[in-house]
Order: C-alpha cells, then sequence, then structure tokens
C-alpha cells in the first residue's frame, strides 16, 4: 500500500522526497543568518585591532581606533537581529533577570554583555580619554556636555595619569582577544552542538565560525578605510593596506584549509546522512555554497588578493584589487554563514527528502527588514565617528602612539597612495 503523506507532500512546491510536516516552513529566517555575520565582523574587527596593541603591528596605527568603533558599531546592532526574529524584544531583559544556565542561547546575553561592558566601551574609554577631556573645553554648545558626561568625572590628563590609561587599555585588549575568541566561537559552538543535525553536528564548526570571523572582520575593516579616506579626501596609507591584505590572505587560507578538513571529515565518516547532504549541495545549495561561497567569495579573492599584493601593480590599481576582494569576501562570508544556518533546515531530519527556503520581501522576516538590520551597524558607525573621531590630525598626535598623518589634498585631485 502507497503512504498517502508522502504523495502529498510531492505535491507541496518545493518539497522533495518525503518531509515530516512541520520540517515545511523553516524555523530560521535569514535574520538568524545576519545574526552570526555580525557577530563574526565583530570579533573580527576588535581581533585586527589588537595586533596593533598587543603585539606591536606599527603599520595598522592607521586603522586601530576605526577597527574598534566598528567592532562597537556591529556589536551593537548584533543582537537586534535575534530580537526581531523572537518578536519580543521587550523580553530581553529578563535574560539577565532570570537567568537559565543550561541554554547556551540564553548565556549569550552574558557572553554579549560581558564583550560589550567590559572590553569594548572600557577599551574605547581609556583609549580616547584624554581627547574627550580636551573636546570637552573645546567644544561649544551641545556637544560639549556630552564630551563632559562622557569623561565620567575624570580630567586628569596628566603624564601620569595618561602612562596608567595606556597600560590598562593593553591590558583590556589582552583580555579582549580571548573574549572575542568567545564572542564568536560560542556561535559556532551553538551550531556545532546540536548532534540531531548533522550539517551542524561538527567539533570543527567553533574553529571554523572564529576563522571565518577574523576574514570577515579585516575585510570589513579595508573596505571601511579605504571609503572613508576617499570620502573625506584623504591619502590612504598604502603600507597598512598591504598588511590588511596580507592578513586577510593569510586568514583566509586558513579558513579554506579548516573548511576543506571539516569537508573531508565528513566524507571520511559517510554516515546515514551523506547522501542526503549530497544531494542537498548539488541541488538546493549549489548556487550558494559551490558558486558563491567557494568560487566567488572565496578562490576568487584569493587569486585576486595574490596578484595585487605580490604583482607589480601601481597603488591606484592594487588599492582597486584589494578593494574588489574585500567585497567579494563579504559576499562569500554571509554566503558561508546561509549555507550554514538555512542549509541546516532544508533537509528532513528523515535523511529521505528537502524542502525548500521562501524568503518574502516585505514582513518582519523579510529581505526588506534584513537590509535594514544590515545598514544599521554602518549608520551607528557614523554617528560613533562622529563623536568619536578615529582620525588624528597631523598637529595633534594621539598620545597613545598612533601617528595618523594625514594630509589634504589640493582640488579636484583624487585620493592616491601613499605613506602617511
Amino acid at each position: 500500500m502507497t503512504p498517502i503523506l508522502p504523495l502529498l507532500l510531492l505535491t507541496i512546491p518545493g518539497a522533495e522526497g518525503y518531509i515530516y510536516p512541520n520540517e515545511y516552513e523553516l524555523h530560521w529566517s535569514i535574520h538568524i543568518v545576519l545574526y552570526p555575520y555580525l557577530t563574526g565582523l565583530v570579533a573580527g574587527a576588535f581581533i585586527l585591532a589588537s595586533l596593533e596593541k598587543v603585539f606591536n603591528v606599527k603599520v595598522l596605527q592607521p586603522i586601530y581606533r576605526l577597527a574598534l568603533i566598528t567592532s562597537l558599531a556591529f556589536l551593537i546592532a548584533a543582537p537586534l537581529p535575534l530580537m526581531a526574529h523572537l518578536g519580543h524584544p521587550e523580553r530581553s531583559p529578563e535574560m539577565f533577570l532570570t537567568p537559565h544556565t543550561s541554554s547556551a542561547m540564553a548565556m549569550f546575553g552574558f557572553v554579549y554583555a560581558w564583550y560589550l561592558m567590559v572590553v569594548l566601551l572600557l577599551e574605547i574609554w581609556f583609549d580616547y580619554r584624554k581627547d574627550i577631556v580636551i573636546w570637552s573645553r573645546d567644544k561649544k554648545g551641545l556637544i560639549k556636555y556630552v564630551y563632559k558626561v562622557l569623561t565620567l568625572g575624570v580630567t586628569d590628563i596628566s603624564e601620569r595619569a595618561i602612562a596608567f590609561d595606556q597600560k590598562a587599555c593593553k591590558f583590556i585588549t589582552v583580555l579582549g582577544i580571548p573574549s572575542a575568541f568567545l564572542l564568536h566561537g560560542y556561535v559556532g559552538f551553538i551550531f556545532g552542538s546540536v548532534k540531531a543535525n548533522p550539517w551542524w553536528s561538527s567539533v570543527l564548526m567553533p574553529i571554523v565560525f572564529l576563522f571565518s570571523a577574523i576574514v570577515s572582520g579585516i575585510a570589513l575593516v579595508l573596505l571601511v578605510y579605504v571609503i572613508t579616506s576617499l570620502v573625506r579626501w584623504r591619502r590612504i596609507s598604502m603600507p597598512c593596506l598591504n598588511k590588511l591584505a596580507e592578513l586577510l590572505l593569510y586568514a583566509m587560507i586558513i579558513d579554506l584549509s579548516l573548511e576543506m578538513l571539516d569537508f573531508i571529515h565528513r566524507l571520511y565518516e559517510s554516515e546515514e546522512s551523506i547522501e542526503i547532504l549530497s544531494k542537498m549541495i548539488s541541488s538546493r545549495l549549489f548556487i550558494s555554497l559551490i558558486v558563491t561561497q567557494l568560487l566567488i567569495g572565496s578562490a576568487l579573492p584569493v587569486l585576486t588578493l595574490i596578484f595585487a599584493r605580490f604583482g607589480r601593480l601601481p597603488d591606484e590599481m592594487r588599492r582597486m584589487f584589494y578593494f574588489i576582494a574585500a567585497i567579494l569576501v563579504q559576499v562569500g562570508i554571509f554566503a558561508t554563514r546561509w549555507n550554514v544556518v538555512i542549509g541546516g533546515q532544508l533537509f528532513s531530519k528523515s535523511l529521505r527528502g528537502l524542502t525548500t527556503y521562501k524568503l518574502e520581501f516585505f514582513g518582519i522576516e523579510g529581505l526588506l527588514a534584513a537590509v535594514i538590520l544590515l545598514l544599521l551597524p554602518v549608520l551607528f558607525l557614523w554617528i560613533l565617528a562622529k563623536l568619536l573621531p578615529p582620525w588624528v590630525p597631523e598637529d595633534q598626535p594621539h598620545d597613545t602612539g598612533h601617528r595618523t598623518r594625514e594630509v589634504d589634498l589640493p582640488p579636484g585631485s583624487l585620493p592616491s597612495s601613499g605613506t602617511v
């Protein structure tokens, strides 16, 4: 006798094979794709900033503060997709008031609060404190009082006080590196610990998430640095840009190696799920995984970075290739998050059927809402850059050792490369 339910499901658009009725609609939407994507950018940007502060990579001084406020802007926006998806953002404080320690998702609130309050805000405050005190004295109008509040009543900018700020800033940066690892490694841990899902269940998932976060963070800071320099008609430090490209290339090679290791491990195991996963990759995820993630988002930027960094190119051409590679990297990392979150819900737990994801345009879970959530950190970054400018004028060297020399360009000339 032929089962009736499978025959009925075959008539549902997008469904293929045998799926359970509750698997037709995906529970996690594009907002859950945005969540690991944004947290990855946060962790990657902070780790990049720590290279200058902790490991004394002086060539990265022009982007140190920019990386910090970029990390903060994206951290502020990181929980918004989750809150929009859950539908009751007013309930979010309850995770602090009634902590549920056995829930990995609930514990994210504490990881997020630690990273925001103890790591990023403190480091930025210590790094900017002298400037904030000076601005609170020199500025006029309402902004003067904003800076006065930001001083928190600490207005001592003697050499001894600034030296203490520098030491405190370095200590917090050291503390922040494992915190950044924890922030995004934890996201990979959530997916990797779901044993019932063979697409997610992997011991390498947190490590893969972590290195892909570093890749995306470096690419983001490179993009922000180039764009803000061009918009403000400032020269771009090519040694800094070259170092960013090198770091991006090396991080991508490690990330690709880990992903290939994870793939080979799955093939070697060849569990009963391998057949349906292979079918899903060759059909539902072919464009997003093979074409977008591997070819456009990984192989092409790696080749572009190698050609631009080690080829004999003029600085303008090299800068353009770096910029294109960084955009492709962002596309590839977003595709990675998409393939993990959406891909893990496309096959039936029966391992005998596939469903599909229908992304609507309007609605709280739609494409328009996702684009708005994705643009919000850019708005936050613009506000933070206005409040806490990450660029230091040439005649006002930064006391913590940063020397971001900025040179005004003559009217009508395009910003070109140069050592600043």
